[in-house]
């Protein structure tokens, strides 16, 4: 096998290893509640219901980089980012 098929062999095999160490029942039950608190916004109700969230968890995280909720809020601030960045008109000179 050449290196280069090898190689590929190896990415495409990583998605089907990740996915064997994943338990998908366990993974379901704990996102069932956690799917009304984090999603994609699609609309302007849900934008604010995640930018209240985050007001939230800034108040409860700080800048404390080792908070348990640390990456919860890194991950709430980018759905935020990505709503902006598509519904959000930029100001003139941006």
């Amino acid at each position: 096998m050449a290196l280069g098929s090898l190689h590929l062999a190896v990415i495409q095999r990583a998605p089907q290893a990740m996915m064997q160490n994943l338990d998908v029942n366990k993974t379901a039950d704990a996102w069932a509640p956690l799917s009304r608190t984090l999603f994609v916004p699609h609309t302007e109700s849900e934008y604010r219901q995640l930018v209240g969230l985050l007001d939230s968890l800034i108040d409860e995280v700080g800048e404390d980089e080792s908070h348990p909720l640390a990456s919860f809020m890194e991950v709430v601030g980018i759905l935020i980012e990505k709503y902006e960045d598509v519904h959000v008109p930029k100001l003139a000179g941006e």
